[in-house]
């Protein structure tokens, strides 16, 4: 047995008894929660079983939620980012969890309890989305670690505060309004960045992509070059600066910005519910000036930091999970995350950019108009 399997095999032991250390909380706080609803005559105790076993709730099938998995895989390891915003898209819409939460009032507790297992459950896909990810693209010299690991150290504490303070008092409703203002924001920025105003300040990740582009069309064409040549290589690292090189450019970062980041951006995210990758993305195009291409791996090590700790936050607080739907997801997150490091080369560099933008400006639009005013603009 090899050593990496055996780390592996120990984290599935010491997740396997910190679930059966939890799983009394987990089933009182549930239950306590289902017998509130049936007495407010929001839930009839003897209807079939669904989601998380409440009588009544949406029964997820195993076929959609696989499927929907690999695209959630692929898309967080293409872009790097928004796999946690689909995770979240099809456990409020395309499941119709959303709705079934939203339709219990806000001020029953079944709702936030819903609410809360929503959040962990993106979180559960979109960290082993990252886990695998990460890995992928640190073989394949696309991951800065330094930049990495100092954004992923101020994700301790952002991603610890966001979810001890904020479980168990959000409504969905709430939560699906401000889901949607971030990713709206995002999304016209992002629009903004790929002008030619905002592209004007980003000649050396244009330079960057431009170089790993040119040699992704040798190796299609068949010609013999060394990948790991134009992979990351650091020179040099101290606390107030790190300098790298990619595809012959070369990036230098203070360390303490994106530990500064790290905290703000994991808050917000573990709030959300989401990896954070679609804010990490940004930060690390913009202020960190990085190509596509190692925003990508640099982010997923960053959302796995994150995501570990805010589920381990979530699930000391008596947050249930539907493990059934969470281990089919899983199967698919395995698949797309596999595949989307091996097909994002094949993709430009402003187009990935681009699907990032439609993706946010139609998720924002649609969220921001359900939470808050409860218009349904886009689908049921």
């Amino acid at each position: 047995m090899s050593k990496h399997t055996k780390h592996l095999l120990l984290l599935a032991a010491v997740v396997a008894v910190s679930l059966l250390w939890f799983e009394p909380a987990w089933a009182d706080k549930l239950s306590d929660a289902i017998d509130g609803a049936v007495q407010a005559g929001k839930v009839k105790a003897d209807d079939p079983a669904g989601f998380l076993g409440i009588p009544g709730a949406p029964h997820v099938s195993p076929i959609l939620s696989f499927a929907w998995a690999v695209w959630v895989g692929w898309i967080f390891s293409t872009v790097g980012a928004f796999g946690g915003v689909m995770a979240g898209v099809g456990h409020m819409t395309v499941f119709g969890l959303g709705g079934y939460a939203k339709s219990l009032g806000k001020d029953l507790p079944l709702n936030k309890v819903a609410t809360d297992s929503i959040k962990a459950s993106n979180q559960w896909l979109v960290g082993f989305s990252a886990l695998i990810s990460s890995f992928n693209y640190y073989k394949m010299g696309r991951l800065v670690l330094p930049l990495a690991l100092a954004l992923g150290a101020g994700s301790l504490a952002g991603a610890w505060g966001s979810a001890y303070f904020f479980a168990g008092k959000v409504s969905f409703s709430q939560y699906q309004g401000y889901f949607g203002l971030f990713v709206l924001v995002l999304g016209v920025y992002l629009f903004w960045e790929t002008s030619p105003a905002g592209q004007a300040s980003k000649k050396k990740a244009k330079e960057a992509a431009k170089a790993f582009e040119e040699t992704v069309k040798k190796i299609k064409s068949g010609e013999k070059v060394d990948e790991k040549a134009i992979g990351v290589h650091v020179i040099s690292t101290s606390l107030t600066k790190c300098v790298f090189t990619f595809s012959g450019v070369e990036f230098s970062f203070n360390p303490i910005l994106p530990v500064v980041g790290g905290i703000v951006i994991s808050a917000i995210a573990a709030f959300l519910g989401v990896g954070g990758g679609f804010l990490l993305v940004p930060f690390l195009t913009s202020i960190s000036q990085l190509p596509m291409y190692l925003a990508a791996g640099t982010s997923a090590l960053a959302v796995l930091i994150s995501m570990v700790t805010s589920i381990a936050t979530l699930v000391s607080k008596g947050t249930p999970l539907d493990w059934t739907m969470i281990g089919t997801e899983l199967v698919g997150i395995f698949l797309g995350s596999v595949i989307g490091p091996r097909t994002s080369k094949y993709f430009s560099d402003m187009w990935l950019k681009r699907l990032f933008i439609v993706l946010a400006l139609y998720v924002g639009i649609d969220y921001v108009l359900r939470g808050f005013f409860n218009i349904k603009m886009f689908g049921g």
